[in-house]
């Protein structure tokens, strides 16, 4: 049995699921964390890490030197990132001799075929996977983290995530609102980040390699709009005679926001991406395939993730249609 990796560079340290992987990193000390950031950013990098490393994008030399020395390169990068960012952090990391990258794919299910096209997430991002497969040969690895929808983040949204508007009281249910699918929370991502870089890399027992070139799937709940709505009526004190529900066909509401994403209203995206989980076959039900035990994951409260998820709404923290990191 190996020893677990040691040296960990994020990118996106800044930023909302980065700071959460990066933080869990630092607080589980096992590991040296360092920061890849551009030399212009002005994020607020999470206390405790052991170096910040500024690079230019379009220098590869850049982006090599900050990455010499380290095992594991993971990315979080907002969808607005230029889309060749990616691989130009792949190609440095594969000359630095980094052996794992957990690329930018923190999501759904996408090792399956209909999530992966239906959603138009799919293909970009088993590309990426490819191209780390032929540019790392035997050297460099890639491990997924497969999380499904972040709930603080999809439930603090406006009706175009899960159907609700909590300060208006107003619910769009899907459907009848039965169909379940699996979604983790902010801190269940960074711990799952951590807790599997924590394993030996290889050896007999659960280890890092297990996951080579594959997904490590990790949830917090399984659940249903009645699961959230029933939460979120326990949270606000509310009852259902103040709510105002409205239904919509799932199948509708995906065309629907299609139509609308076709039109370069970018609402739409939103408005599909999550109306697919909601469809009768359930495959954003994720709960048997799940790690959770294999990394020793808690169990959380689903009641004290949802009041996260309002105060974060009450806040003004959350945005609408947003979809980044």
């Amino acid at each position: 049995m190996s020893q677990p990796v040691k040296n960990v560079a994020i990118v996106g340290a800044g930023g909302h699921i980065g700071g959460y992987i990066a933080n869990a990193l630092i607080e589980q000390g096992k590991h040296t964390v360092t920061a890849i950031t551009r030399s212009d950013s002005s994020s607020t990098l999470p206390n405790g890490l052991h170096d910040i490393k500024k690079v230019d994008y379009n220098s590869h030399s850049s982006l090599v030197d900050a990455l010499k020395g380290q095992d594991v390169l993971i990315i979080s990068m907002n969808v607005t990132a230029p889309k060749d960012s990616q691989t130009k952090l792949i190609d440095a990391a594969v000359e630095a001799g980094v052996r794992w990258i957990m690329p930018n794919e923190y999501g759904g299910d996408y090792s399956n075929e209909h999530i992966s096209k239906d959603t138009g997430l799919g293909p970009g991002i088993r590309a990426v996977r490819r191209y780390i497969e032929q540019k790392g040969g035997d050297k460099t690895s890639w491990v997924g983290l497969a999380c499904g929808f972040w709930y603080e983040y999809s439930l603090s949204g406006a009706e175009l995530r899960y159907g609700f508007d909590i300060p208006k009281r107003t619910l769009t249910m899907f459907d009848d609102g039965t169909v379940k699918h699996t979604v983790s929370t902010w801190p269940q991502v960074g711990r799952a980040a951590a807790k599997l870089l924590a394993l030996p890399e290889t050896g007999s027992g659960a280890s890092l390699s297990d996951w080579k070139n594959k997904a490590v799937y990790v949830g917090s709940f399984t659940l249903s709009q009645k699961d959230m709505y029933e939460s979120l009526q326990r949270v606000t004190g509310t009852k259902e005679s103040d709510w105002t529900i409205t239904h919509e066909n799932a199948e509708e509401r995906f065309e629907r926001g299609q139509g609308l994403f076709k039109q370069g209203n970018f609402v739409g995206f939103g408005i599909f991406l999550y109306a697919r989980v909601f469809f009768p076959d359930a495959l954003g039900d994720m709960s048997n395939l799940l790690d959770n035990e294999k990394l020793g994951l808690p169990e959380e409260s689903l009641d004290e993730a949802t009041k996260v998820a309002v105060e974060y709404r009450e806040s003004g923290r959350a945005k609408e249609w947003s979809m980044g990191q």
